[in-house]
């Protein structure tokens, strides 16, 4: 960051009073400027035995297989942007949706939340940001073209708890010690 969003002025890091870490300070107005984590929020959609997944028509990882998610959007819970997400990816409307998975990634200053959910008439299709979307049961996911680590984690972890039916949310700090992944 280099100006202010408010007056224009130019800004500089330091630490404010009673703060403990350097901030975009403005010059002239003095505005903090706090920069925050991006959140992604996304679903993994479930019909019968099967879980959803989209072909991706953007990078990053053009061409692989993930589950419906994107940046939330100001105005909305995490919980409506995972469906709207959904239903801008796979046109499908995300119904019945539990929290299931966050992944906390500080190293990129990221937070991915994911709903388990069911689909209103198990109705899906493809948003513009997929190329397809397609229903796979566990052994025929494409585990190898999965675009990202978080992914591939998650749903090996559905697959062992959808085993018991139980599913307890988990929350994962991706730390550098881990390949990084690209944003969702």
């Amino acid at each position: 960051m280099k100006f202010c969003n408010q007056c224009g002025a130019t800004v500089s890091l330091q630490v404010p009073v009673d703060d403990d870490r350097e901030r975009h300070v403005c010059s002239a107005c003095e505005t903090i400027h706090y920069l925050n984590p991006k959140v992604i929020v996304g679903c993994l959609p479930v019909v019968g035995d099967r879980i959803l997944l989209c072909r991706r028509a953007i990078e990053p990882r053009y061409g692989k297989w993930t589950l419906p998610a994107g940046f939330m959007e100001n105005g909305e819970s995490s919980a409506e942007g995972a469906a709207r997400e959904t239903w801008e990816e796979a046109a499908a409307k995300a119904i019945d949706q539990a929290l299931y998975r966050i992944f906390d990634v500080p190293h990129i200053n990221q937070v991915y939340l994911f709903y388990r959910c069911h689909l209103e008439n198990n109705a899906y299709g493809i948003g513009p940001e997929s190329l397809e979307s397609a229903l796979f049961t566990e052994e025929e996911i494409p585990w190898d073209e999965l675009a990202f680590p978080v992914v591939r984690e998650m749903l090996q972890e559905y697959f062992v708890d959808r085993k018991t039916n139980e599913f307890p949310i988990r929350n994962t700090v991706i730390a550098y010690g881990r390949k990084p992944p690209t944003e969702l």
